[in-house]
């Protein structure tokens, strides 16, 4: 990680409103070392922005809107991630559309997310993402 050692971890809002991908996404962001802010809904998630440097968007939502809760980080200058069902190109489609700079596969992101997390949150902490994403690997859409 290039943080300094007396930096804070990025906060990062962990938007979904399913109590298992909640705490998955939310553990998964404190392994790769950054602070989870987790939030369950679109109003939860506009409270946070000031105050996050990225944000994660379960797409498999019912309390919220996921593509426009993705619009709303990008307007506010916050890097977003978003990860829903494999099987649904055409919504992780829209999901880039709406500003993700990344988009995985549940299976994807369970699979390689302790990596990828990490590389995330390591380029949040040094100021080598914004929300066009991770330098070099803008518009890379993960599949499983």
């Amino acid at each position: 990680m290039t943080r300094a050692p007396d930096a804070a971890p990025p906060r990062i809002a962990v938007l979904a409103d399913d109590l298992i991908w909640a705490t998955r996404l939310a553990d998964g962001v404190r392994r790769a070392g950054g602070e989870a802010v987790p939030v369950r809904s679109a109003e939860g998630l506009g409270g946070a922005l000031g105050s996050v440097g990225g944000c994660i968007v379960d797409l498999t939502a019912r309390a919220y809107d996921p593509l426009a809760c993705l619009g709303s980080a990008t307007a506010a200058g916050v890097a977003a991630i978003a990860v829903g069902q494999h099987d649904d190109a055409e919504t992780r489609r829209a999901a880039r559309t709406a500003g993700a700079t990344r988009v995985y596969s549940y299976r994807a992101l369970f699979e390689q997310g302790d990596r990828e997390l990490g590389a995330w949150v390591d380029s949040l902490a040094s100021g080598a993402v914004g929300t066009a994403g991770v330098a070099g690997a803008a518009g890379k859409e993960e599949r499983a």
